[in-house]
């Protein structure tokens, strides 16, 4: 049917095969490489930080560690997701058959929840750290830390098993045709997911970071006024820049995130289907390569050791002990 002067189609051989809609050779040559530049781009910069904060002894610190998950979490988006949704833009057809179209969706949607979770973890860092500092080498530890990230780890992949538990049973329930992987999820999962998944974590994020900023704002002035606080010690210098750091790595995902969840504040069913998803759901993705390059402006322990990374000074004897602070 497809080679016979109709329309073209997913799959040529199968009569109830989707339509095909061709881009122009040049307009897919140009998508195929701005789509492997963002995923290669993505990998290199997130594995660099998984590397530094793996390797260097001095960067095993709680709020790193939470760094790593987050990074970890944008390498496997960068790695695994990227391509998967590159291609079926590109090629207007789902060509991997159907049990990747009830995993793809979940992978994704289990690896952005992690990263919002980690944001959710870091602002609770970053408030006990900035609010109460004495107390903070006591409360938050590396192994505490790492167990709160196996739980975000755990829960991200239950939770989202709940939201897509009739997809992932049957994945091919909305698609007309073959060449099709169609994700619905009803206005009431929507609406559960919209208040879990964005209005909930974005409310902890928000309260816990306005917090800190008065109180960063009342220590700076009793910096400048030269008056010493016995009552409430005042944070290091360092980590009110960490908390400024962090903080815009916060924001800059919500303005990546906040168009994403549109359908749910509209009380629209939320459908992979819609015209304007793909642009949305990029819009996500593209966070995951802009996180680093955060880290690159704002870290000078990052520049440093991507340096050693690149010149393979990591390689050297005792390299972990590099003073990178």
């Amino acid at each position: 049917m497809g080679g016979s002067g109709g329309p073209p189609l997913c799959f040529p051989n199968l009569n109830s095969s989707c339509r095909r809609l061709l881009h122009p050779p040049q307009r897919t040559i140009l998508l195929y490489t701005l789509m492997a530049s963002v995923s290669l781009l993505t990998v290199v910069l997130n594995l660099l930080v998984v590397v530094s904060i793996s390797h260097f002894k001095q960067l095993h610190t709680p709020t790193n560690a939470l760094l790593l998950s987050l990074a970890v979490s944008d390498l496997l988006l960068g790695l695994l997701v990227m391509p998967i949704e590159g291609l079926h833009y590109i090629e207007t057809c789902w060509l991997l058959g159907r049990l990747m179209c009830a995993l793809s969706p979940y992978l994704s949607y289990c690896l952005l929840s992690v990263s919002l979770g980690s944001m959710v973890l870091i602002s609770v860092d970053r408030y006990i750290a900035i609010c109460d500092p004495l107390l903070y080498s006591s409360k938050i530890t590396v192994n505490r830390v790492k167990l709160s990230v196996c739980f975000c780890w755990v829960c991200s992949l239950l939770y989202n098993c709940c939201i897509l538990m009739e997809h992932i049973g049957w994945p091919d329930r909305f698609s007309s045709c073959h060449g099709e992987c169609v994700v619905f999820i009803s206005r009431t999962s929507g609406t559960v997911d919209f208040f879990f998944s964005f209005v909930g974590p974005c409310g902890v994020m928000f309260i816990l970071y306005m917090k800190v900023f008065v109180v960063a704002v009342s220590q700076v002035r009793a910096i400048q006024s030269q008056v010493t606080v016995r009552a409430a010690p005042a944070a290091k210098k360092s980590e009110l820049k960490a908390a400024r750091t962090l903080g815009i790595v916060i924001v800059v995902f919500l303005m990546c995130s906040c168009p994403y969840y549109y359908p749910s504040f509209a009380g629209d069913d939320t459908s992979t289907s819609l015209p304007y998803y793909t642009l949305l759901f990029w819009m996500v993705l593209t966070n995951s390569c802009v996180n680093p390059v955060i880290y690159v402006l704002f870290y000078l322990w990052f520049r440093r050791a991507i340096k050693l990374i690149v010149t393979l000074r990591i390689l050297q004897p005792h390299s972990r002990e590099a003073k990178i602070l």
